[in-house]
């Protein structure tokens, strides 16, 4: 019986001392600051609401995570930065991600967020059709990217050979928009975010992406494999944060519209966020689950291998890793 009243005491003891430094590990993981994650992004306009929503709201530090969005001119600049070890992460087309790991580049798609590229061939009044722009001058952007890559697919679909315009590699769509506008270029490949924008100047659309590319992912979140085995757990964070914020983006309008015009600086009565957040909603462009959708991956691979940009073969199943979001689902549900 002493032996037993001994026993208890020393079990008793053992469950104080368990609590104490269960306790302790809570309070150490609150006090501890978060660790931080570097996402290279696109510079903020129209849709900024929706692609930033997860860096401006405390989604990643319910999760340990403190995120640091990277703002940059385009996905090519991003995908070098992140191969140079400056990001942990980038969202950005995939095309000049796919190109690099057919040339042993370590890239590794983790989801997809904005499935449908709201892209367009703008021009003004004084261009009626694809073919009014043969030896004329369009603003693409960097070779390998959406633009470039979208723009010599649409005249292709008009029957029109790429050698009969002349492209102009210009940086984000703001700055094709103003040259449109200026007059220094005929036609460019920007967003449906300057429609409203241009008022009694208007600009039209003549051939849209979502018909000329279908299958085409306009943004999809990229890291690279070493950072998976190094921070798999900070990965599987980061997609759950990114998750929780385009679900919260999408079920308040409102709420994200004004957090586009507060990123960007707009003034109040901007008609561009809501025009933006109502056309993706039309053609539902949110993947609000980052899927992976592997039979667009495809698509991409063959138009680059068509096109002339992708000439070393690419395992797309190696260029990705599903897994990661299917942990930060997980990890949700809990």
């Amino acid at each position: 019986m002493k032996s037993f009243a001994g026993l208890r005491l020393i079990l008793a003891a053992a469950v104080v001392a368990a609590c104490a430094v269960s306790g302790a590990a809570a309070q150490t993981l609150k006090t501890q600051p978060p660790r931080t994650w570097r996402h290279g992004i696109i510079e903020a306009k129209s849709d900024a609401g929706i692609l930033f929503v997860a860096s401006r709201r405390d989604f990643a530090a319910t999760l340990g995570l403190k995120l640091d969005f990277v703002q940059l001119k385009n996905d090519t600049i991003a995908l070098k930065a992140l191969l140079a070890g400056d990001l942990d992460s980038y969202e950005g087309g995939t095309g000049g991600a796919i190109v690099a790991a057919s040339r042993g580049a370590d890239v590794k798609i983790v989801g997809c967020n904005w499935l449908v590229p709201p892209h367009g061939v703008y021009v003004r009044s004084d261009i009626g059709s694809m073919a009014d722009l043969k030896g004329k001058s369009v603003a693409v952007s960097a070779p390998g990217s959406f633009p470039e890559i979208f723009a010599r697919a649409a005249f292709e679909k008009a029957g029109i050979p790429v050698s009969a315009v002349k492209f102009a590699a210009m940086g984000a769509d703001a700055d094709r928009y103003r040259a449109l506008m200026a007059g220094v270029v005929d036609a460019a490949i920007i967003t449906n975010e300057f429609v409203p924008l241009a008022g009694k100047a208007a600009i039209r659309d003549i051939m849209p992406a979502h018909e000329v590319l279908p299958d085409f992912l306009r943004v999809c979140v990229q890291t690279t494999g070493k950072t998976l085995s190094q921070r798999r757990d900070d990965a599987v964070r980061f997609i759950a944060a990114e998750i929780e914020g385009l679900r919260f983006a999408m079920s308040h309008r409102d709420e994200t519209v004004k957090l586009t015009k507060e990123i960007t600086g707009m003034k109040p009565d901007d008609p561009r966020p809501a025009y933006v957040f109502d056309e993706a909603v039309k053609t539902k462009s949110i993947a609000t689950e980052m899927p992976i959708p592997m039979e667009r991956l495809e698509f991409m691979r063959k138009e680059l291998v068509g096109e002339g940009s992708l000439t070393h073969p690419v395992d797309l199943d190696k260029m990705v890793d599903a897994g990661v979001r299917e942990e930060a689902l997980a990890l949700l549900a809990k």
